[in-house]
């Protein structure tokens, strides 16, 4: 038997028998250092030509990227970033300034929450590859577990999904979306290359859930009406200062805040490109991340608060069923709820706009259980597309259905999503 046989949540599972069980099972693994904290830990790699490609990304964005994924699993987790170390493997023959670039993406976004590089490692390989760690502090009653949701609570997106999907088409595909503005064409594709992870939610569910966060009964009102609206980023998006550099070329190393470029960066050469060997990505045609060995599956820590989640860097799909597996509670997801770009309507079809939204990954939203009343006001509070999109059931199943009675009902399933294997 091979990898390929069992694929890459069959590999999972067998790797995460050398792991404790109360310790693996969601975005980073949870080791608690003081009787009220705990040290949130997550690890994603990166390989050149499976999770990113200077056709669509370039250093300094897949840089922000990598960053940025290891982010969001903080944040799926409810904690606070404390540093990053990175492992780098290069060829001989690396550009300087491929590395260097990298690196300033990295620092962009880290900058933003404070988060320091720390040390890491550097080896030689025949393929450029990144490890990053990341390191974050939790307190023992806040940790949000992918284990931890309840019949009857409510599906919360906290942004609108698909978005990063379109704009890696837009990269690799010049002559899709030809009816788009400039400034649309350069938002979606924004939202593919400089994710925003969503920390900023943090402090909302803290406000609304209270100081102590107890579990409370769970209540069960009618789902919520959850608008849609623009990209998923909290903060309006806009262009960066200049394109990275493809390895090898030289370049202006403007500071790594800052963001400049025109408002349609250049697209990739080449015309159409086969996705399978997609660029950076943790999930859908290109999926950042694999899951680290604290991801997917049952386990993980158990908390008293009431609420649960992960990020949707895989999918809104994945993320909803690795939850409710996660919890023993199945789930109906509504359609016309699920926050889809406004846009989508004018470039592409009903059904591809709600699959990418479903399976296109990349997103980095969090995707959060918690009961209605609390959701509802999660929901107000966050807007930029946040919505009620579902609610857990007592069973185990996972149901895609149509308030509005157009389409029937449907199974959610992993598999159609971005697998490695």
């Amino acid at each position: 038997m091979q990898v390929k046989d069992i694929g890459e949540q069959g590999l999972l599972r067998i790797l995460q028998k050398f792991c404790p069980a109360e310790i693996v099972g969601d975005d980073c693994a949870v080791m608690p250092t003081t009787p009220n904290q705990s040290l949130a830990i997550t690890t994603d790699m990166l390989v050149d030509g499976v999770h990113f490609s200077d056709r669509t990304t370039g250093p300094y964005y897949a840089g922000w990227r990598a960053a940025a994924a290891n982010l969001s699993d903080l944040a799926a987790m409810g904690a606070k970033p404390l540093a990053v170390t990175v492992a780098l493997a290069v060829a001989a023959d690396t550009a300087v300034e491929w590395v260097e670039e990298f690196y300033r993406g990295m620092t962009a976004c880290l900058q933003e929450y404070h988060t320091p590089i720390v040390g890491g490692d550097v080896v030689r390989s025949p393929v450029v590859t990144v490890a990053i760690t990341a390191f974050g502090q939790v307190e023992c009653d806040r940790t949000i577990s992918r284990s931890n949701a309840r019949s009857n609570w409510a599906i919360v997106a906290t942004g609108v999904h698909g978005a990063s999907r379109a704009g890696l088409e837009l990269l690799l595909n010049p002559e899709f979306g030809q009816n788009l503005t400039e400034v649309d064409r350069a938002s979606l594709i924004l939202a593919h290359q400089r994710p925003k992870p969503r920390l900023d939610v943090l402090p909302v569910v803290w406000e609304i859930l209270g100081s102590e966060g107890a579990m409370e009964p769970p209540l069960s009102p009618p789902l919520g009406k959850g608008g849609k609206q623009d990209f998923n980023s909290p903060g309006a998006m806009e262009p960066p200062l200049s394109p990275p550099l493809g390895k090898g070329g030289k370049q202006d190393f403007n500071s790594p805040g800052a963001m400049e470029p025109p408002l349609s960066p250049p697209l990739s050469k080449g015309g159409k490109q086969d996705f399978n060997s997609p660029p950076l990505s943790k999930g859908g045609p290109g999926g950042v991340n694999s899951p680290p060995l604290s991801k997917g599956g049952s386990g993980g820590v158990k908390s008293p608060i009431a609420i649960a989640g992960m990020d949707s860097s895989d999918g809104l799909a994945d993320a909803i069923i690795q939850i409710c597996r996660a919890s023993g509670v199945g789930a109906k997801v509504d359609r016309p709820k699920i926050p889809i770009p406004d846009i989508f309507s004018e470039i592409v079809s009903t059904e591809k706009a709600l699959d990418w939204a479903l399976y296109g990954g990349e997103d980095f939203e969090l995707v959060l259980f918690l009961p209605m009343a609390n959701a509802q006001l999660l929901v107000e509070k966050i807007g930029n597309g946040a919505a009620i999109v579902g609610i857990t059931t007592d069973s185990t199943d996972i149901w895609l259905t149509d308030s509005s009675g157009i389409y029937p009902d449907a199974i959610l399933k992993l598999d159609r999503g971005f697998q490695h294997f």
